[in-house]
């Protein structure tokens, strides 16, 4: 067992070894679980990249701070989330994402790629041209921004002559971008492997057995006070978007899922194309978008999925 162990450490000695986070929204703590397991396993991170969640994750794990975003991530609960939602008017989205500042800053003092313990990459998507962006430089914040700012729910960053949106339409395991950054062993972590599984089936229950925990009416008294000057006509469509009546998905459980769907199309064909060395895929494909209180099952998910796949190649040495 000890010279299986040592082995395994000494694969990786001169390895430079590169981690990718996927695209995945409230799914996203699952990272922190899952890189808890590969420190424990005592395998160095030389290089991250990240897409969406991903990209915010790994800015805080290339700072050094990760146990406070865990220790945050732990308290939130619905009305936390609702706190960071920073509600505009819907002209090319429903949140401005300014606050993404405030997550981010509370946990270090970072301010730019140079700050960072070791490189970071993070992907966004460039709105004109659809291609890919690498953003690699400059302001943190914005990076992360851009990289997070999914259509319609947020509304684009504008950085140069680009608006960029969320970086899942193109890459969501952006696998290609750390073997760019010289990475010959990858570990990539995929959070969209199983939503197409669970299926939307509306409840048959009473109006008032629908939503039990609260959540669509917190959001849709969230949004309709922000438009509280708005015409009736836009008040009374909102209230019908998020009505605790309504049998069909909300607005925003639309989005979210499509694009998560989407995601996970994309990630079958870039992953079939360039598959990483290790994959780690927590199951996770019941949570929405904006379920982000429900930190704990997310990080021991990731943690179990990654131990699991570490001590498959230890089994294997």
């Amino acid at each position: 067992m000890g010279r299986n162990f040592a082995n395994f450490m000494l694969m990786f000695k001169h390895k430079k070894i590169g981690l990718v986070l996927g695209s995945g929204s409230a799914r996203g703590w699952a990272h922190i679980g899952a890189i808890e397991a590969i420190e424990e396993a005592g395998i160095p991170i030389h290089c991250v990249a990240g897409t969406s969640v991903g990209a915010f994750v790994g800015a805080v794990y290339a700072t050094g701070d990760l146990a406070s975003l865990k220790e945050f991530a732990l308290q939130m609960d619905w009305k936390k989330v609702i706190s960071y939602f920073d509600v505009v008017f819907p002209k090319s989205g429903f949140m401005d994402g300014k606050k993404v500042h405030d997550l981010f800053s509370i946990h270090t003092d970072a301010k730019t790629f140079d700050d960072f313990k070791i490189p970071v990459k993070m992907i966004a998507t460039d709105l004109k041209t659809g291609k890919k962006v690498i953003i690699d430089s400059g302001n943190i914040i914005e990076g992360i921004r851009a990289s997070v700012s999914v259509p319609g729910v947020f509304t684009p960053v504008k950085r140069g002559d680009r608006w960029l949106v969320d970086g899942g339409l193109v890459d969501p395991i952006p696998v290609s971008a750390v073997r760019n950054m010289g990475a010959d062993f990858v570990i990539a972590v995929d959070l969209n492997s199983d939503l197409v599984s669970h299926d939307y089936k509306p409840s048959k229950q009473s109006t008032k057995a629908i939503m039990p925990n609260k959540k669509r009416n917190e959001l849709m008294a969230r949004i309709s006070a922000q438009y509280n000057s708005a015409g009736k006509a836009v008040k009374s469509q909102i209230n019908r978007w998020f009505s605790s009546s309504i049998k069909s998905p909300n607005i925003l459980d639309v989005m979210g899922t499509s694009l998560g769907i989407m995601q996970e199309q994309i990630s079958r064909i870039n992953l079939a194309m360039d598959p990483p060395d290790i994959l780690i895929q927590p199951r996770l494909g019941d949570l929405k978008m904006f379920d982000f209180d429900q930190a704990e099952r997310s990080i021991q998910e990731g943690y179990t999925q990654a131990k699991f796949q570490i001590d498959n190649i230890k089994s294997v040495l």
